[in-house]
């Protein structure tokens, strides 16, 4: 694990050019020793993270297809995502076990979608503190069933012992807290990806778990409710100015701004400009499916995400 973990840091100090887009969507599974995707590495030290598959949840890797992180502080755990089954959370425990005896003492959820908050039923069983933004809180209260039922047909028996449980607290700005050697900071930073998208800050060591505010790797999704203009001044007022020197996205191998950067502000950028040209030559919804992608044709995902995603851009931009 160490020589792994020095890998990763080895790969965030290398130019963007020549850092891998490509991660691991056609590998099923990492790690068959856990239900996890892979086993934990530690980024920094006492900053840990089980990345997740680049491809849409299967059967095969468990739904574990975020990045699952945790800290240990010196008197306590603080682990950031409740997993998207109680299995996972679960196995998420044993491995942090393995490398520590202090307690899990909270739990940060970074948004309201199934792979953030359904293990946080494992969690709450053991009587940890689980924090997160209001609007995920809510979209998690509204979106929660249907994302339990799918996870449901998709993990079959893994499903089991999942069930419905929100945060404990809930916070509107940013929720902060001194533990052991560190200040975490749970901040919302404004629109992003989804409601409710939070950042964990760690000032003294310069790193950003940045949940789905930051992708690379996999293309990211535009969903109905993603305005990718607010995405982008988020990113441009609040998110670029952390100055963060590692990032541990929500998808993918933890890596720094300027990779980050690229594939989420510059995609974002650039398919915007595409579909503004579109609009300014009056073509249409059917048209914008179609628009040139191709510089980000070797990210995961891409076949499942990028004309949804050159839709719902076209139908933002036509009333803006």
């Amino acid at each position: 694990m160490k020589k792994l973990a020095l890998a990763l840091m080895l790969s965030i100090f290398t130019a963007p050019s020549l850092l891998p887009a490509h991660a691991s969507e056609d590998i099923k599974d990492q790690y068959p020793a856990s239900a996890l995707y892979s086993k934990p590495v530690e980024v920094i030290p006492n900053v840990f993270s089980a990345i997740g598959a680049t491809a849409p949840p299967t059967y095969e890797n468990a739904g574990h297809n975020n990045n699952l992180s945790f800290i240990i502080t010196g008197d306590g755990v603080v682990v950031i995502n409740g997993g998207g089954a109680y299995i996972l959370a679960k196995a998420l425990h044993q491995e942090i076990k393995q490398i520590t005896d202090q307690p899990v003492k909270l739990v940060i959820n970074e948004n309201g979608q199934g792979h953030a908050m359904l293990g946080n039923s494992y969690w709450a069983e053991q009587g940890v503190k689980i924090i997160a933004h209001t609007e995920a809180a809510a979209e998690f209260d509204e979106r929660g069933p249907q994302s339990l039922s799918a996870m449901q047909r998709m993990n079959k028996e893994k499903a089991e012992g999942t069930t419905l449980v929100g945060p404990t607290e809930t916070f509107e700005e940013d929720y902060i807290v001194e533990m052991g050697d560190f200040t975490i900071e749970a901040r919302y930073l404004g629109p992003a990806h989804s409601p409710g998208d939070i950042v964990v800050w760690l000032p003294k060591q310069s790193l950003v778990i940045s949940g789905d505010v930051a992708f690379h790797e996999r293309m990211l999704p535009i969903f109905e409710h993603t305005m990718t203009a607010d995405w982008l001044d988020t990113w441009d007022n609040h998110f670029e100015k952390l100055g963060a020197t590692y990032v541990i996205p929500g998808h993918g191998h933890p890596t720094n701004m300027a990779q980050v950067r690229r594939y989420t502000k510059g995609y974002l950028e650039y398919l915007r400009g595409k579909i503004g040209e579109h609009l300014d030559n009056d073509g249409s919804l059917a048209d914008a499916y179609y628009v040139d992608q191709s510089p980000y044709k070797h990210l995961d995902t891409f076949e499942e995400l990028a004309t949804k995603n050159a839709g719902r851009v076209y139908e933002q931009m036509e009333f803006e």
